[in-house]
């Protein structure tokens, strides 16, 4: 197979789909890797450690797209790549779908077939090829909320984790899966005072297990929502219903209990969000003031740290790429449910029902297209 990696053009986008040693594994198996020139740059690789790998370095994204059968990239086509975009090539990449009916109509305008990151799932229901993201994301969501909580960024003027005599930062963190249990590790060792709230006994039973004494957990639901931002000095949002529109929980009449000057880091922004008055933003310009509250709504936080952001990226993508450019998509996706589950639109056709259902779209079985 015919393997293509454009350059990242996301505003502050640095991360690279494929490492060196990635293409040298496809490059061993018989496959043409085609990279765009400074495609890895952003992430410490050079087009001489491709090339060593195997890797035919190629001057344009046109030229890539072109002559690949498959496309392996980081974030989701923006609209100059669209026209790209072709019929039978395979896309692999985070999509997140239901939050870009846009986008979404232009995959399928184009009938390409997008195997989403995000809604790869295992029988056990983790995401394995969003875990490693959201791991980053759920870091940097207190270091990024702890900046900003800084009287010279906007914020309240709070260290976050106190000084003797002077109490620890309170922070509220809404969901507690990968994001969520990552971000209360780092709030929590920065000695913050952290709750963290979820909707599954189960899972509140196995974090208070494993969480320090710092970190209280609280069932989620609307009262407890609302009493525990009202003490928030840092709100992070940590909500995922895979493949799905994030429902919100924060709405901008709640903003008036918050204390002005906090700070909420919404890690669900590239799924809608979980606070209604979140946006998308970018690293350059990453936060704005809504009621008194600062926003921070950055949709690729991980592209911030891009060399760790890419090693733990491509450990995860690559085993599946390789299936996908030994067999074929189709056999590969008969052979693998979790890799199935990926399939989001095929040649035109919506496939995972969370994106059917987010733009009142028909949505068609996988099973079918199989």
């Amino acid at each position: 197979m015919i393997i293509g990696v454009p350059k990242e053009i996301k505003t502050s986008e640095n991360r690279v789909a494929l490492v060196p040693a990635g293409c040298e594994l496809l490059a061993a198996k018989g496959h043409q890797v085609l990279i765009e020139r400074g495609a890895g740059l952003g992430s410490g690789f050079a087009d001489e450690q491709y090339t060593g790998a195997g890797a035919r370095i190629l001057d344009t994204a046109d030229a890539v797209w072109a002559g690949a059968e498959m496309i392996m990239k980081v974030k989701e086509p923006i609209a100059v790549e669209w026209p790209r975009m072709r019929a039978g090539q395979v896309i692999y990449t985070y999509f997140h779908f239901a939050a870009d009916e846009a986008l979404t109509r232009a995959v399928m305008k184009s009938g390409a077939v997008a195997i989403a990151y995000e809604t790869v799932q295992l029988p056990s229901g983790e995401l394995p090829l969003l875990t490693p993201m959201s791991e980053v994301a759920g870091r940097m969501a207190v270091q990024e909320g702890a900046k900003y909580l800084e009287k010279i960024h906007g914020g309240r003027g709070v260290l976050l984790g106190g000084v003797p005599g002077v109490s620890p930062a309170k922070v509220v963190i809404v969901g507690g899966g990968v994001v969520g249990i990552n971000a209360a590790k780092m709030a929590a060792g920065l000695g913050a005072a952290v709750i963290i709230l979820d909707v599954s006994l189960d899972r509140l039973r196995y974090l208070d297990d494993v969480l320090p004494a710092n970190v209280k957990t609280i069932y989620s639901n609307r009262f407890n929502i609302l009493e525990a931002i009202e003490r928030a000095d840092l709100v992070i949002g940590a909500v995922l219903l895979p493949g799905a529109k994030a429902p919100h929980l924060i709405t901008r009449s709640d903003l008036k209990r918050m204390q002005p000057g906090a700070v909420i880091v919404d890690v669900a922004v590239d799924q809608g969000g979980c606070v209604e008055t979140i946006k998308p933003t970018t690293h350059d310009d990453p936060v704005y003031i809504v009621d008194g509250i600062l926003h921070y709504g950055v949709a690729n936080m991980p592209g911030g740290v891009p060399r760790t952001s890419t090693l733990a990226l491509t450990n995860a993508t690559l085993p599946y790429a390789v299936k996908l450019a030994k067999k074929g998509w189709k056999p590969a996706c008969r052979d693998d449910r979790a890799l199935a589950l990926g399939l989001n639109v095929v040649e035109g056709q919506v496939v995972y029902p969370g994106v059917a259902e987010a733009f009142g779209l028909p949505v068609v079985p996988v099973e079918k297209v199989l």
